[in-house]
């Protein structure tokens, strides 16, 4: 849930910037960021993002962030074919957490999402022959988030060994 109140564009801009200098593949930066921001198509954007009733909150945040993935420079893509990875969606994720880390550190609450219509998405914000993978939720917390249950360390990391 997020409070009803505005996010400032210089602090969206932090967002953008923690972005622009996240790390990539051979620095090809596959991605762009769409904000959204217009209350109008907020409430629209809210809506795609709240499907089979999932993402309820989509509805009344103040801020949706589309990322759309772009293609990548001819060395990434070469080096995704050799090596068997799609670096691009790798990339993408860096680039998100960068944007989230940077929006927690300003006191704003992000939720990343992937499920939503993403046809309806980018029909509203005239995007063709591109995929819009994720959405980004912004806003200030409308009181505590909920807990999440973690791995323990040992269940999600080791040393020297699998």
């Amino acid at each position: 849930m997020y409070e009803q109140r505005p996010v400032s564009r210089e602090q969206i801009l932090k967002c953008l910037e923690a972005v622009r200098l996240a790390p990539s593949a051979c620095t090809s930066q596959p991605w762009k960021f769409v904000v959204v921001d217009d209350p109008k198509m907020v409430a629209q954007m809210g809506e795609a993002a709240a499907g089979m009733g999932m993402n309820k909150f989509a509805k009344e945040v103040p801020v949706i962030v589309a990322v759309v993935l772009e293609k990548m420079n001819v060395l990434a893509r070469i080096g995704s074919v050799i090596k068997d990875k799609e670096f691009s969606l790798l990339d993408m994720g860096i680039a998100v957490e960068h944007f989230c880390l940077q929006a927690a550190e300003m006191g704003l609450g992000t939720c990343i999402l992937g499920w939503f219509d993403e046809k309806a998405v980018k029909k509203m914000l005239n995007i063709r022959d591109r995929r819009v993978p994720l959405l980004i939720t912004l806003g200030y917390p409308a009181g505590k988030t909920r807990g999440k249950v973690r791995k323990s360390l040992e269940e999600m990391s080791s040393w020297n060994k699998y």
